[in-house]
């Protein structure tokens, strides 16, 4: 039997565009995880951080037949030279709260760094100084650490929605229950704060950017099979 790819996100969102006309199966949803199956693939998405990226990583084993967990979806840019909308292969991901390292299935010179929340401007500087971290997010290395634990290959892929400079600090209030993003709330406060109307629109057109050449990678990985 031929293995098949995970590929985990955190929101819906993220996957989207790679999911477009697949239904998602109703059951999961009831849990909060949304998950899809294609042609060598399943795809799934279960809310931020480590707790509910372990949950989508289950969702996806118990599929069966899965050979290699790939990390996906936003991250933030740490590095100066790291701009928005980019698509970057990290070829280490460190849980930034432990220090645990994981090498990913390929070699390249990017760092991502895991953090438990969103990150600040002042610690993104620091994942940059104590890891040398390019991007950061908060689930590869919760993915990561799954696939050493269940001897499976492991990759991430993430899209850069934000500069290392760029900080909004109301994001991290909006984190809903079991992982999700209340994006209702967050345009209504912002919708009352004009001050941080620019700020809006440029995470918004970076995360766009990403979005969609994230799905580009993504597609092109599943069809040439590269994650052998």
């Amino acid at each position: 039997m031929t293995e098949k790819i995970a590929i985990v996100a955190a929101l819906p969102r993220e996957i989207a565009a790679l999911v477009r006309g697949i239904k998602p199966d109703a059951r999961m949803l009831e849990r909060g995880v949304w998950l899809y199956r294609m042609e060598g693939a399943v795809v799934v998405a279960a809310g931020m951080g480590a707790a509910r990226a372990a949950v989508a990583v289950e969702a996806a084993l118990a599929e069966g037949g899965v050979g290699m967990l790939i990390s996906t979806g936003l991250a933030g840019g740490c590095e100066a030279g790291v701009v928005a909308g980019a698509v970057m292969e990290a070829g280490v991901v460190i849980d930034a709260s432990t220090g645990e390292r994981f090498v990913t299935a390929v070699a390249t010179d990017v760092t991502l760094a895991s953090a438990g929340t969103i990150a600040s401007v002042s610690e993104k500087a620091r994942l940059v100084n104590i890891y040398g971290a390019a991007i950061v997010d908060m689930e590869a290395a919760s993915v990561a650490r799954l696939a050493r634990a269940h001897g499976l290959g492991f990759r991430a892929i993430k899209g850069v929605s934000d500069a290392h400079d760029f900080e909004l600090s109301a994001l991290a209030k909006f984190a809903g229950e079991q992982g999700s993003f209340r994006t209702g709330a967050f345009a209504l406060y912002t919708a009352l704060r004009p001050w941080e109307w620019g700020k809006a629109v440029k995470l918004g057109r970076g995360s766009a950017k990403a979005l969609a050449g994230l799905e580009v990678a993504l597609q092109d990985v599943i069809a040439e099979g590269r994650w052998v």
